[in-house]
């Protein structure tokens, strides 16, 4: 697998996580007073994250990203879709 299609599988599977931690586990936690699913979803996000990040400066070593694109493609992690528009919009293009 290429480093950029490391780059997109992990994008994607750290959405998901994002998504599930926000959508379905912190709901259950406050509203539903079931906590069981924050420890699990959110310890697969953490990692997911961490090798998102590491994905984000492999590929810009490789790709020789301008630092606009490194910026915008850590950014999209922090915003819940993020990493799906950046996927379609950004990583796909290399």
């Amino acid at each position: 697998m290429s480093k950029i299609g490391l780059l997109r599988l992990v994008g994607k599977l750290e959405g998901v996580s994002y998504i599930l931690l926000l959508g379905l586990a912190m709901p259950l936690k406050y509203w539903l007073d079931m906590p069981g699913l924050m420890y699990p979803v959110g310890m697969a996000h953490g990692v997911l994250f961490v090798l998102f990040i590491f994905a984000v400066f492999l590929v810009w070593k490789e790709h020789k990203w301008d630092l606009y694109t490194v910026f915008v493609s850590l950014l999209v992690s922090l915003i819940p879709f993020g990493t799906f528009w950046a996927d379609k919009h950004i990583w796909a293009k290399d």
